[in-house]
């Protein structure tokens, strides 16, 4: 006895829907684990960048302590420089205000400065001239004066004057600087 019309034809599980949903679940998991795959490998370039990143961060803040290192050596060279400088001029003015003291009947053979005084070598003269021309403009830049003087062919003398500032005074000034 026949029911059917048609011819029977063999069952299988996979139809067409569940081909169909079959195929909508592929794709979605497929499209899921490539989500989790490209998340997972943009954490790990973020985590990379982030390391290079803090690398060049302690690098960038060693070069900064290097800097400033040679900022504050700069800055103590160009000190020093300018202490150098100021001592020159200083130095230079005393020289010129040393020739000025010098009257020209005076004639100075030799000047040597000391750390703590001046020794001159001349010829005047004669002794008054040298005591009341030069010698009291040194007595009122040095405490300790000492001349002595020897004849020339000529009639005039050489003198050699020492003159000295006491070292208690010279490091009192040293110590106000």
């Amino acid at each position: 006895m026949k029911y059917s019309y048609i011819k029977p034809r063999k069952k299988t599980p996979f139809t067409t829907d569940v081909q169909l949903i079959v195929t909508f679940f592929s794709i979605t998991i497929i499209m899921l684990l490539s989500t989790y795959a490209f998340l997972l490998f943009k954490d790990y370039s973020f985590v990379n960048e982030r390391e290079t990143l803090v690398q060049n961060r302690i690098d960038l803040e060693k070069n900064i302590e290097d800097m400033d290192s040679k900022i504050a050596y700069i800055k103590k060279q160009k000190a020093l420089s300018e202490k150098v400088f100021t001592q020159n001029m200083v130095l230079k003015d005393s020289i010129a205000n040393l020739f000025d003291l010098v009257p020209e009947r005076i004639t100075l053979s030799r000047a040597e400065l000391l750390q703590n005084g001046l020794i001159l070598y001349g010829v005047t003269p004669n002794k008054d001239v040298y005591n009341f021309m030069l010698q009291a403009p040194l007595r009122s830049i040095f405490q300790k004066t000492y001349t002595s003087f020897y004849p020339t062919d000529s009639g005039w003398l050489h003198f050699v004057s020492t003159n000295y500032i006491n070292e208690d005074e010279s490091e009192e000034l040293n110590s106000e600087d």
